[in-house]
């Protein structure tokens, strides 16, 4: 059966439901139904229904749809676009390896919905999912078991996923970023946990320390953990020795702040391993250079650098210029700090002189206490 249309000079077209018959060896037709008249609606539902399609009341009525489980989706498919569009998922591993999976699900939960592990577990689960990314990995039952499981997996990896960033992000000549950071922790099973440089705030609390190395972009390329009264410039060695051996970089520019990149580092180990490194030098070091004349801040306008070479620093090029923004910043800690001072000063004077009133007080009715 079909509905033909049928044109009608002068007049509305016809509208006629058919049936095509074969008789004698040729095809024949035969009208069943007269649908001129039907409102426009029922007869785009009466064509759905004879193409085998389910057709829907317009509009839809409550019990047209029945929503049994609506997961949120949108920031899943961003988050796993990324990590594909990168070929994050590649550098951790083969398809199909549910532990590769789980690690990818862990890094897409902690930068949509950062939670515990506990938490994450019930997040992916089908019973408890708080999203379609389980569902999207196609994970399945989850437990906290298996996301330990499968970071102990990652952490035998670390290096070869390492080596491919590498690979991909840096190249002889190039310039390297490292810094140092820190994480306090609670419990006592860390055996790197130790009570070193507070950066968290958190005083007295067991702590671990962290270098990274980034591409010039500022992509992450290789992070190591250390103990965590591990001072920042003793980490420079480790990441020589992975940027010359594990990489294989025979010539990189290292970057560093100045409490990390010292002196002391530069002669060990940065000269030793022919590396090149840009960092800033200390404030008694800038004040060496303008008493001894090699820096003159006269010529100095707010916009311009210039390059200058001192003997004090033989065989490097200092790179100098002026920062209104943290001269201003500078002045107004300075300021901040005198203020303080006057008021702790004030604080002392008016305690010392009620004290000194007390005693003048006690002498003259005879009697002095021994703090008089």
């Amino acid at each position: 059966m079909y509905i033909q249309v049928i044109p009608n000079r002068g007049s509305p077209p016809a509208i006629l439901l058919r049936e095509s018959y074969r008789e004698g060896g040729k095809v024949k037709k035969r009208t069943l139904c007269n649908l001129t008249h039907w409102p426009p609606n029922l007869l785009e539902g009466f064509k759905a229904l004879l193409k085998g399609a389910t057709v829907i009341p317009t509009p839809a009525s409550p019990e047209a749809f029945v929503i049994r489980r609506a997961l949120p989706h949108g920031h899943v498919a961003a988050v796993l676009g990324t990590v594909r569009r990168i070929g994050l998922d590649r550098f951790l591993g083969p398809d199909g390896n549910r532990c590769r999976d789980l690690v990818i699900a862990m890094v897409a939960a902690r930068l949509a919905e950062p939670t515990s592990k506990l938490a994450t577990a019930k997040a992916l689960s089908p019973d408890t999912a708080s999203s379609s990314l389980g569902e999207i990995l196609g994970l399945g039952a989850v437990d906290e078991d298996e996301l330990y499981t499968a970071l102990d997996w990652l952490a035998e990896r670390q290096a070869a996923v390492e080596a491919a960033l590498a690979r991909r992000h840096l190249q002889g000549g190039t310039l390297v970023l490292y810094d140092v950071s820190s994480s306090y922790l609670e419990g006592r099973c860390c055996d790197l946990a130790r009570r070193g440089y507070d950066r968290d705030g958190k005083r007295g609390k067991l702590q671990i320390v962290y270098g990274l190395l980034c591409a010039p972009d500022g992509c992450p390329i290789a992070v190591e953990v250390f103990e965590g009264n591990t001072a920042d410039p003793m980490t420079l060695s480790a990441q020589i020795a992975k940027l010359k051996q594990r990489f294989g970089l025979a010539h990189v520019v290292l970057v560093g702040d100045r409490g990390l990149i010292t002196q002391a580092r530069i002669e060990a180990d940065l000269a030793p391993a022919g590396l090149d490194w840009i960092t800033a030098l200390r404030a008694p070091a800038i004040r060496g250079l303008v008493e001894g004349g090699a820096l003159q801040l006269s010529l100095f306008d707010e916009r311009d650098m210039a390059a200058i070479t001192s003997p004090d620093y033989p065989g490097e090029r200092l790179i100098v210029c002026r920062n209104p923004d943290l001269a201003r910043e500078r002045a107004r800690k300075r300021e901040d700090l005198l203020q303080a001072t006057e008021r702790d000063l004030a604080r002392v004077v008016k305690a010392v002189s009620g004290s000194a009133s007390r005693c003048a007080a006690a002498t003259r009715s005879g009697w002095r206490p021994e703090r008089c």
